[in-house]
């Protein structure tokens, strides 16, 4: 899977299921949770969504910033994660 079919595939879902997610520019948002569009529900909610649509496990010590708080930060986690599969 491609950075950009990763990107609308985060795209579509942040959109669909977070409120502040549709009034903001999510690819230029450096943090979810700082810019209020996720919150610590909202982690668990990208988490499964990550597991289910991508087929990878995210390991509770994966459950960070890093890895999760930003565009950029999911299409590189997703692919260093599909990698290592």
């Amino acid at each position: 899977m491609t950075d950009i079919e990763i990107k609308d595939q985060f795209n579509r879902f942040l959109v669909d299921n977070f409120m502040l997610a549709r009034s903001v520019d999510i690819v230029a948002t450096p943090s979810f949770l700082e810019a209020g569009i996720i919150d610590s529900t909202g982690v668990l909610e990208l988490v499964q969504f990550i597991e289910e649509t991508f087929a990878l496990s995210v390991k509770d010590e994966e459950m960070m910033p890093d890895n999760l708080d930003s565009l950029a930060n999911l299409v590189r986690f997703v692919q260093t994660k599909t990698a290592q599969v």
